[in-house]
């Protein structure tokens, strides 16, 4: 029998704490997730997701029922990959959170995915950090394996037909370049959803 994976939190303040499935490096300027795929799995590296179908998933929101990716169909999507342990990431949030009180008359869908491994404290760093819009709990870390996400904050922009766009794996949401970004994908009524255009995410 293969012993369960550990790791090691480590933040900006020097502490550390065990954690299972993923170590995260909590740094000044970005946090990074290293994770374990499972022995002998090829990595890809995010950007190989560019131009592809996203990854399908339902996961619990903190607050409410069930989200499916694939329920946003036809409207361009924003992903937001967190943790309680990013400094930066609560900053992304935030900034998120004004656009998407922006833009989303426009039709934009945001969610928030969090990879802690407590998901009572994911839990309660939502509710102190209230958002307009879902802030989801990925317990088994199946929705970050299937997105291959080993930076945080990483944000994922998907078109209305259920194909990644874009992909940042830092704090963004001020660079004038990504609020173009999310004008391009609300502005393309070309991008329709076809049926089944999402591709289903890995079993946890």
């Amino acid at each position: 029998m293969t012993a369960p994976r550990q790791s090691i939190i480590r933040c900006a303040s020097g502490g550390t704490q065990a954690a299972s499935r993923a170590r995260l490096r909590c740094l000044p300027a970005v946090c990074l997730l290293v994770g374990w795929l499972g022995a002998g799995a090829a990595r890809a590296t995010p950007a190989a997701l560019i131009g592809q179908s996203a990854p399908d998933f339902a996961l619990p929101a903190e607050a409410g029922d069930n989200v499916r990716l694939s329920e946003s169909l036809g409207q361009p999507v924003i992903l937001m990959f967190w943790s309680s342990h990013c400094a930066e990431c609560a900053a992304q949030l935030a900034r998120l959170d004004r656009l998407y009180d922006t833009y989303r008359t426009s039709g934009l869908v945001v969610l928030g995915v969090s990879v802690d491994d407590d998901m009572q404290r994911a839990a309660k760093y939502a509710r102190s950090h209230r958002m307009h819009f879902p802030m989801l709990l990925d317990q088994s870390k199946s929705v970050s394996r299937s997105y291959e996400i080993d930076r945080l904050p990483t944000t994922v922009l998907i078109d209305r037909s259920g194909v990644v766009r874009y992909m940042h794996d830092e704090y963004r949401a001020d660079d004038p370049s990504y609020i173009t970004q999310i004008r391009t994908l609300l502005d393309d009524e070309d991008a329709q959803a076809p049926s089944g255009s999402l591709t289903q995410a890995e079993n946890p």
